[in-house]
């Protein structure tokens, strides 16, 4: 990917703002957001994925308990989705449709990513994965394959037992597939579990486990002060020149592998957001952030030479350039900011106004595909596409 030259502090994305906004209008008329579900509004959603630069993309619609997708790149404001799965149509919405958990049914959907020649989305409040191995074209498109559960009926967290073991979840927020490889922010057992090779049965243990010493504890920092093995509450992971990233989101940080870890509670070689692996503040103990802080960061993805964090309780981007050693990322100052005048600003739409295509509030996810940033401006209840 080839990326403009960043001169001012900004994340070298267009200055014209989101090119496209889908789910909720953004008029100066505008006094109350549409909560309700139809094929063009959204309710919180939290994740969004274009599966190549012209298309499919689906979006977690979180709050309505839905995925939407849009056959092809959306290309006007406020457009509707093509396709829905988790409910019985547009109009409807609740957990698992008001019903019980199904192969078509979603409760607090909040990630989504490509997978093989497929899809996968973290099914978050029925603690499971759910993997299509072709990518839905259609209404409801049944998932072929689950994690964390038994059966596509069950969904108890842990699987109705209070210790985790490698193959159960407790509300799993993120996903990620890279090079056959399945990633897992395993977030209510503060873990990340990784599958060297993507699943072929329901239900299949994972190979490796971060965060925890071993595959049955699932305690806040691993029991004890964080450090660079520990997490409190991880949610999104990306891979960036080969290195495994996960955004920590309770401790305020972004964690960086050096490579993708083999073993077992391996620790990280550097984070952002704090100046060392046991501060854990959110904005580093002070109330407004900087260029090198951060508060719940729940968004990571990697774009060319530029690693993008959705800095989600500052409602703001971040975005770092590559450094000649990953050892000079420890505690650095961001490169570019998206979404606020300066690196010291936090306020929701900047100034606490009408959403804007330059604006963001409670930014929980970014993915990029090409030339487009996707992200999930989760307090807006909508989704932007942005050009870099």
């Amino acid at each position: 990917m080839s990326l403009i030259p960043n001169t001012s502090n900004q994340i070298p994305l267009s200055s014209n703002g989101a090119e496209i906004i889908l789910g909720n209008a953004t008029t100066s008329e505008q006094i109350a957001i549409p909560l309700a579900p139809t094929p063009s509004t959204m309710f919180g959603p939290r994740a969004a994925c274009l599966l190549s630069p012209t298309g499919p993309l689906w979006v977690a619609d979180t709050g309505h308990h839905r995925l939407l997708g849009w056959r092809n790149l959306p290309t006007k404001d406020n457009q509707a989705a093509d396709w829905l799965i988790g409910q019985t149509d547009f109009f409807h919405e609740g957990q698992n449709a008001k019903g019980t958990p199904g192969k078509s049914t979603v409760s607090v959907p909040t990630g989504i990513c490509k997978c093989g020649n497929g899809l996968a989305v973290a099914d978050a409040w029925n603690h499971r994965i759910l993997i299509w191995h072709n990518v839905p074209e259609d209404k409801n498109v049944p998932a072929d394959l689950v994690l964390g559960q038994a059966n596509f009926i069950d969904n108890e967290h842990n699987r109705g037992i209070q210790q985790p073991a490698a193959n159960t979840f407790h509300w799993p927020y993120g996903v990620l597939c890279y090079e056959n490889k399945l990633f897992v922010a395993d977030t209510g057992n503060r873990r990340l579990l990784i599958w060297n090779q993507i699943p072929t049965e329901n239900g299949q243990p994972a190979d490796i486990v971060l965060g925890q010493p071993d595959m049955i504890s699932r305690n806040e920092n691993g029991g004890g002060s964080p450090t660079a093995s520990s997490m409190r509450w991880c949610h999104d992971i990306t891979i960036w020149d080969d290195n495994l990233v996960v955004t920590d989101a309770g401790n305020n940080r972004v964690m960086i592998w050096d490579g993708i870890p083999t073993e077992n509670n391996a620790p990280c070689a550097v984070v952002l957001g704090q100046k060392n692996f046991n501060f854990v503040e959110l904005n580093q103990g002070v109330y407004f952030p900087s260029r090198s802080s951060l508060s719940m960061p729940y968004g990571v993805d990697a774009a060319g030479n530029w690693l993008i964090v959705a800095d989600t309780a500052n409602s703001r981007l971040l975005g770092w350039k590559k450094r000649d050693s990953i050892l000079l990322l420890q505690g650095a100052d961001a490169d570019g900011v998206l979404g606020q005048d300066s690196f010291k600003s936090k306020s929701e739409n900047r100034n606490f106004g009408l959403p804007t295509r330059q604006s963001l509030n409670w930014c929980y996810g970014i993915k990029v595909c090409g030339e487009n940033a996707v992200v999930s401006d989760s307090g807006n209840n909508r989704v932007l596409i942005w050009k870099f």
